[in-house]
């Protein structure tokens, strides 16, 4: 199957860094890239592939999602040289027992995530973070993250305010609420939803301890917790999939927002991130391969038309007086000097 769909013509190259332990369960963003055109090709968590991401070339498209904690190392810099105190080591033990899956660091992991992020970043591929995806994009551009939202961010909150953000009893049915932001391209794909509450409200799934602290000063919120905590966030000057253009981090995973025991989704809206992703997807690709660069004529100023036509007309003289053998005139001499020139300046260039 998958060498049938490397035969389509909206074929692309879409990388996932997989975990050590592959989960058993459906993988809902695979089915939704596929659906929409895109090939999933896996890169493998093994040493050093961090290094030779180059021969993996053309990637058209990033998509990172789920993972353990990133390395601290990569965003709390700032901490050791500003005064702050982190968190107490009685705290990360504590953090630690409650969060056991998630709080062993791979920094492998870490360097091959972060190194597609930054190329990303630097080409303008399109991009799409899920979860701890949406973490590497933040760090990758210079944000930093909540080590543990419970121990940092809701100590500081009201009771009223307070989120869980996951729940190992309910894991894939617990939701909690966001508030989602005017005129975002999460607005624009939840409106409908958005409309029939009167809210600019939906509820999202919710599989994490860590988050976003201090955003990337190129991003914009798209959506927040009712704690304060960043829930999505995107680039406005990188977002245009009609153009190629799609960089974006989503703390939720909306294609596991289904109803219980079904696969029809909790919104409309929850597919729309994986069509517009996979849409600019495609254009880059075909943007990369000169399939929509369609040559347009070399428009001239009117010194460079008038220089062109002499030339033209250089060598029409040039190949009359070939055709007819005759001795050449004075005029017709200084009508050849122009293409002469042409012929030297041509030469030189050949040579150079």
């Amino acid at each position: 199957m998958g060498r049938v769909l490397l035969c389509n013509y909206f074929s692309i190259s879409l990388y996932q860094v997989v975990n050590k332990d592959m989960s058993t369960e459906r993988e809902y963003h695979l089915d939704l890239i596929v659906s929409y055109g895109a090939v999933p090709v896996i890169v493998p968590r093994v040493s050093g592939v961090h290094m030779l991401l180059n021969s993996f070339q053309p990637i058209h498209g990033v998509l990172l999602c789920e993972g353990e904690d990133i390395d601290p190392s990569f965003y709390e810099q700032d901490i050791t040289t500003s005064g702050k105190e982190g968190l107490s080591q009685e705290e990360l033990d504590e953090i630690r027992r409650l969060h056991v899956s998630d709080t062993s660091i791979d920094k492998e992991k870490d360097s091959i995530e972060l190194s597609l992020a930054k190329l990303c970043l630097e080409r303008n591929i399109p991009y799409m973070g899920i979860c701890r995806g949406s973490q590497v994009l933040n760090v990758a551009c210079g944000g930093t993250l909540y080590r543990d939202i419970e121990k940092e961010l809701l100590k500081c909150r009201p009771e009223t305010e307070t989120v869980m953000h996951i729940n190992y009893d309910d894991y894939d049915g617990h939701r909690h609420v966001v508030k989602v932001v005017e005129s975002t391209p999460l607005h624009h794909w939840f409106k409908d939803s958005l409309q029939e509450n009167g809210k600019m409200e939906i509820f999202v799934n919710s599989y994490h301890h860590q988050g976003v602290k201090r955003l990337a000063p190129r991003f914009v919120p798209m959506a927040f917790s009712p704690d304060g905590l960043i829930e999505g966030f995107y680039d406005p000057d990188t977002y245009n999939p009609e153009e190629g253009k799609f960089i974006m981090g989503l703390q939720f995973h909306p294609e596991r927002m289904r109803k219980p025991d079904s696969d029809e989704f909790d919104y409309q809206g929850c597919p729309f991130a994986y069509k517009e992703f996979v849409k600019a997807v495609i254009v880059y690709q075909k943007r990369l391969n000169g399939l929509t660069c369609v040559q347009k004529s070399l428009k001239l100023n009117k010194e460079m038309e008038n220089k062109r036509k002499i030339i033209v007309r250089s060598f029409s003289v040039a190949k009359n007086l070939y055709g007819s053998g005759r001795g050449m005139s004075c005029l017709k001499e200084c009508e050849l000097k122009a293409g002469v020139e042409f012929l030297e300046v041509l030469n030189a260039c050949t040579h150079f």
